[in-house]
């Protein structure tokens, strides 16, 4: 696994929501997208074509989606949410005590909780880094990107139900 291979904990029903989602991007919407070019490339100069353009940039953007989901599926671990022991970990939802504000939400991938109302954290977020492995009640802090210091307390971990 390279470097900068991830890890990353899904749920069964991401996985397979994810896995439906690339095998239609793969045929169907490749195909799709190959008769969008072709039509507007029938229309003549290429210089011009707003249809064209419009069309190569989706087809760039799906791409870029094809290889982020096979990347994800592939450095996926499927299953359920981890149980819950009180200590801060992929797939678990996490209230904690912000900047003096309280928040919840779920520490993970975001396309585990694309159903859910829950905010998410990436492990890979400063956030995430800062709390990864933290108990109940310990404390720790966090550099934003513009450099401030943010400090965290967990209050609570929680199993992440799919809600």
């Amino acid at each position: 696994m390279s470097s900068d291979a991830q890890v990353t904990f899904l749920t069964q029903d991401a996985y397979d929501r994810l896995a439906h989602e690339l095998e239609h991007l793969s045929t169907t919407g490749r195909e799709e997208i190959a008769k969008r070019i072709e039509i507007a490339r029938e229309e003549g100069d290429l210089k011009e074509n707003g249809g064209y353009h419009a069309a190569k940039d989706e087809q760039g953007k799906q791409e870029a989606r094809i290889r982020t989901l096979q990347a994800l599926l592939k450095n996926a671990k499927v299953g359920e949410a981890p149980e819950s022991t009180g200590v801060v970990e992929s797939g678990t939802v996490v209230t904690a005590i912000i900047a003096g504000g309280e928040e919840t939400f779920l520490l993970g991938n975001r396309e585990i909780a694309a159903d859910s109302e829950l905010d998410v954290y990436s492990e890979a977020s400063p956030l995430g880094e800062a709390i990864l492995g933290l108990k109940e009640g310990d404390s720790g802090s966090y550099t934003t990107p513009n450099g401030k210091q943010i400090s965290v307390e967990i209050v609570k971990v929680e199993t992440y139900s799919g809600q």
